[in-house]
């Protein structure tokens, strides 16, 4: 394209177009990044489990100590806490699965009260955001 004969109007709109698509493109990125961080989790557990181990049993082994000490003492906590990619404002951390939650595994075939379930939902629909 030849930007010389565009108007000051028509570059300012060009500009705007490339400014969207680099955030539209960064949000992109960013979903497929925590996309794959969940895929590459399920991946592991999935090579845990198969092997008939214990997943706290090689977190010990892979976490560094400093790391499993200070995570260890209370009050020094901090929970993963999961959003809804489709409303920001639908938010989970712990505890009780929010109506909203229950709803959209129901949807997507998941049953809320299994564990496994709900792990798989958390690790393949919402994104995981820590603190």
């Amino acid at each position: 394209m030849d930007y010389k004969s565009l108007s000051v109007d028509e570059l300012q709109a060009e500009l705007q177009q490339i400014e969207q698509n680099k955030a539209n493109l960064e949000k992109a990125l960013y979903q497929r990044w925590h996309e794959a961080k969940a895929e590459l989790a399920q991946e592991i557990r999935e090579m845990i489990t198969g092997r008939g181990y214990d997943m706290d049993e090689i977190l010990d082994l892979v976490t560094p100590k400093r790391r499993r000490a200070s995570a260890s003492k209370k009050g020094n906590r901090s929970y993963t806490r999961y959003v809804d990619p489709e409303n920001p404002d639908n938010v989970y951390v712990r505890g009780v699965l929010p109506k909203w939650m229950k709803e959209k595994m129901a949807a997507q075939g998941y049953d809320p009260s299994v564990k496994d379930d709900r792990e798989a939902f958390k690790a393949s629909y919402l994104q995981a955001l820590t603190d």
